[in-house]
């Protein structure tokens, strides 16, 4: 008899999405990845991560933020739908092209960079930030915890 793998009910649920026809993390380590950031967390909880080129990165950080240029990663927390669907967290974009440029300027593996790109929009869907420096430091300190406990060096390393 064969055994099949069977998610716990309270498994986060993670849905890949990709836009983007290049180079990208395989869907199991990008689940991993997220899984790892949602680890403490006790309830279920239902993500998407879609991986997108600079047009479409351009594209929503314009219509999102403003800013004309795409960017490494975008979190979309979903709010309004806590009474009927409190697993649902939101939406990751990550834009392929951004973080291979990233991990090439400042000599990272580009493992690594894509492990802390799904971390850090992970934890922006679980109401972390960076705009205060007090914030910023807390969110650094646990993406670096979390990043550690996946295999990976503090991403923060050499920026302190």
């Amino acid at each position: 008899m064969r055994r099949t793998k069977t998610a716990r009910a309270d498994a986060p649920r993670i849905s890949i999405q990709r836009a983007y026809a290049g180079t990208a993390p395989t869907r199991q380590q990008l689940v991993r990845w997220a899984r790892g950031a949602l680890a403490a967390r006790r309830s279920a909880s239902a993500l998407t991560i879609r991986i997108v080129g600079k047009e479409e990165g351009a594209a929503l950080n314009l219509r999102w933020r403003g800013k004309k240029s795409a960017t490494n990663v975008l979190s979309f927390p979903v709010s309004g739908l806590e009474a009927v669907a409190p697993e649902l967290l939101g939406d990751i974009v990550i834009c392929a092209p951004v973080v291979a440029d990233e991990a090439r300027a400042h000599k990272l593996s580009l493992q690594a960079h894509w492990a802390h790109m799904v971390v850090h929009g992970t934890l922006h869907l679980l109401g972390y930030d960076h705009i205060q420096a007090n914030d910023a430091s807390r969110m650094e300190s646990l993406e670096t915890a979390l990043l550690v406990a996946l295999g990976f060096d503090d991403p923060y390393a050499n920026r302190r």
